[in-house]
């Protein structure tokens, strides 16, 4: 095997994020595409990523040198230095990097083992997930049109309102790693742009709130929608 089958691409992919991401969205979703398509195709350089990045779940960002560069930051400067000067100076880069680390190393303990399938998926918020996850373990599975109330596994709903209620980024972190174990458990996937850029504005106080209303809204109105068919699973673009 050659070096250049076992190294790291150095090129800089071009964006495929949907234009509703910003700087922080942005970067996660260029990171975790790269490690997702090259992990599900078995290169080395990715896998070797996953476990670093599944080292790295419940620390803080910058803790693991071996994790420097690997955890969408470059991405992120990157997106930055592109910007005008008053938008850049706006981005407070430490909630930033904490942001991106968190969500990085989830979807490493999300993706792990899963190689015919993207957990990385536009789209697919926290609440939907967590819906999803309800009606995959409810009897008969939810069938599409049923009322809210016949997915509602209380266990996973009392989950979700711990995410909800977390006080701390580190309690915050330790509560999605126990909802995404379960996501993984069951292969429905989430989307860790949009995740990246909530957690950024989760970090600002006076932010905390519109993103827990998020997360409900999203939970709520996800039982309005349809219960994916089979060939859906882990669909996605790579």
């Amino acid at each position: 095997m050659t070096n250049a089958e076992t190294a790291a691409p150095t090129s800089t992919a071009t964006s495929t994020a949907p234009p509703r991401y910003g700087p922080i969205g942005t970067a996660a979703d260029q990171c975790i595409r790269a490690l997702q398509r090259g992990y599900r195709d078995d290169r080395p350089y990715a896998v070797a990523a996953l476990a670093r990045l599944r080292r790295g779940a419940g620390r803080q960002a910058n803790d693991l040198t071996e994790l420097w560069g690997q955890t969408g930051t470059e991405q992120l400067a990157a997106e930055l230095a592109v910007l005008p000067d008053d938008e850049r100076r706006r981005v407070d880069f430490d909630r930033a990097d904490q942001a991106l680390h968190l969500v990085t190393t989830l979807w490493a303990l999300h993706q792990q083992s899963h190689r015919d399938a993207n957990m990385h998926v536009a789209s697919s918020g926290l609440g939907r997930a967590v819906r999803e996850l309800m009606r995959a373990v409810s009897p008969g599975g939810g069938a599409a049109g049923e009322s809210s109330a016949q997915d509602l596994d209380e266990p996973i709903r009392r989950r979700f309102v711990r995410v909800g209620n977390a006080g701390s980024l580190d309690m915050l972190g330790a509560r999605l790693r126990e909802v995404v174990q379960l996501l993984r458990n069951r292969r429905i996937p989430l989307d860790y742009a949009l995740l990246a850029e909530q957690l950024y504005r989760w970090q600002n106080p006076a932010q905390r709130a519109d993103v827990r209303r998020a997360w409900g809204r999203d939970f709520h109105l996800a039982a309005m929608r349809r219960k994916p068919e089979a060939g859906d699973k882990g669909a996605g673009s790579s």
